[in-house]
């Protein structure tokens, strides 16, 4: 999924730059994780499964509150915000991806993108990957 190869093919697509490598993937407590390393730049993802959407609900307000939420919507999935830092956190079923970007530099990509864009490009890659996104 968020870490595999097709992923990392269709990330490095949008950004317009090859991942230098990916870390080994976790999978601790339901999340699982890796981060991309990039030559000046690393970005983790990282996706929560839960069994309700009660569960999904109250794990999505918590991680708007411990990341620290900006005013506004962001269209898309079930459910989007970014975070103070310019990451973004996207709900969709039973899910919650988050695009950690705190290690990015202001402008990154090629072309040259915010980091924040970075966020929701890769975002809406990954979602697209999934059925019924």
């Amino acid at each position: 999924m968020i870490c595999e190869k097709e992923a990392q093919d269709d990330i490095a697509a949008s950004l317009g730059v090859k991942v230098v490598s990916v870390t080994t993937p976790t999978w601790l407590d339901h999340v699982y994780s890796c981060t991309y390393v990039y030559a000046n730049a690393r970005i983790t993802l990282s996706v929560k499964e839960m069994s309700t959407t009660p569960e999904t609900t109250a794990y999505f307000g918590a991680r708007a509150k411990a990341l620290g939420q900006r005013p506004g919507r962001v269209a898309i999935g079930q459910g989007a915000f970014q975070t103070t830092n310019g990451s973004i956190v996207v709900r969709k079923d039973w899910k919650v991806l988050t695009v950690d970007i705190s290690k990015v530099p202001a402008k990154f990509g090629q072309p040259p993108e915010t980091a924040a864009g970075i966020a929701l490009s890769i975002a809406a890659t990954i979602l697209g990957c999934w059925t019924g996104a």
